[in-house]
């Protein structure tokens, strides 16, 4: 805890809109790599993202419209290759270093999500003030 004080993380921050299989799974990756490499990732999930949540669907493996055709092949790859369920690989991010989900309260109000329905699955639910305050001087901002 000391040292935590002395010397923290960088902050890595990924704000997560948009909730197709194909943008989660980049969240997840680099939010674990990040975590596993001693970045302190902070989630911020809005919109879409909050909404497949809260419907228990964030493993779903779905794909913008335009990507249709290839959606079996992709589907089969991963499952060969036996890549990681993104809610296994938030589960790990955690595990290895510092990583939080955190959903926008705004985003629960306008998708019509009930905060209960989000909560036992996100760190923290805030205000886009307290958000954009812990986003300030992070070493490295991504909106996926």
């Amino acid at each position: 805890e000391f040292r935590r004080v002395l010397f923290r993380s960088p902050r890595f921050v990924i704000f997560a809109h948009n909730a197709t299989y194909d943008k989660l799974h980049q969240v997840a990756t680099i939010g674990l790599t990040a975590a596993a490499m001693g970045k302190d990732v902070v989630v911020v999930l809005l919109f879409w993202t909050i909404k497949k949540l809260a419907l228990g669907q964030v493993d779903e493996v779905d794909f913008p419209p335009e990507y249709a055709a290839h959606a079996d092949e992709v589907k089969r790859l991963l499952r060969e290759k036996k890549v990681p369920r993104i809610s296994e690989m938030f589960s790990e991010a955690k595990q290895v270093g510092q990583f939080r989900l955190i959903a926008c309260s705004a985003g629960l109000e306008y998708m019509g999500v009930d905060p209960d329905a989000v909560a036992k699955n996100v760190d923290e639910v805030m205000g886009l003030p307290a958000i954009l305050n812990l986003a300030a001087g992070a070493e490295t901002t991504l909106f996926i």
